[in-house]
């Protein structure tokens, strides 16, 4: 599969990726600049893609250089037409939610793909992580995602027993995982040696995001 021309460094090195949720399309791309040499992908996260549609993902893309962009959709249906059309706006990744059909899941996986871009799969909901990542591993998932929502973050829970249990049966894709992370924790999630690290208010609440994208990005690097 060909790489997006916005992918950046090596691509065996733990990446980070900033999630934006609670922000409007033009607030988020000016956070995306202030961060971006720090991070290697940016996310438009579900809340904004509600609130201000696709052209949020557009105008992103059109905002930063060397980061790819990730349209975080939450698809279920009609996946396929979905992932072209964030791909159209300018998506490098596409987000599918792990409990959709397996013909969903192969209709996203090829549209991404023909255009040289990726799928992740969010396993939020889902209830047996071990068997449905081996089917998603199996179906040409390029990342899947161990998430722990708003809701149970709320309830004290942490996503790294998931993680464990993902990269412990998962072959070919590569494993991600977002919940709650701050530059506070993300040591011990860096610990368990994810391909990717999403962090979302720890660094968009920050009083200076930029230093701490710097430092999640230094700890995941050994600094």
């Amino acid at each position: 599969m060909m790489l997006s021309k916005k992918y950046k460094g090596d691509i065996n090195t733990m990446k980070l990726q900033l999630a934006i949720d609670l922000l409007n399309k033009e607030e988020a791309a000016k956070l995306a600049q202030q961060v971006e040499e720090y991070v290697d992908i940016v996310e438009i996260g579900t809340p904004i893609v509600i609130n201000e549609g696709l052209g949020a993902v557009e105008l992103l893309s059109q905002s930063v250089k060397d980061v790819q962009v990730l349209a975080d959709l939450k698809i279920m249906d009609a996946a396929g037409y979905e992932v072209s059309q964030a791909i159209k706006f300018g998506a490098d990744i596409v987000t599918i939610l792990g409990v959709a059909e397996d013909a969903s899941i192969k209709g996203a996986v090829e549209e991404a793909h023909k255009n040289g871009k990726e799928l992740l799969v969010d396993m939020i909901a889902v209830q047996d992580l071990e068997k449905r990542a081996k089917e998603l591993d199996a179906l040409g998932a390029d990342y899947i995602a161990v998430h722990t929502g708003y809701d149970l973050q709320a309830e004290g829970e942490s996503p790294l027993e998931s993680l464990r249990k993902v990269k412990s049966v998962i072959k070919q894709s590569k494993v991600a995982v977002a919940g709650g992370i701050t530059p506070e924790t993300i040591k011990s999630v860096a610990d368990e040696n994810p391909d990717l690290i999403i962090v979302g208010g720890g660094i968009a609440n920050a009083e200076d995001p930029k230093a701490a994208a710097k430092l999640c990005r230094d700890i995941i690097e050994g600094k």
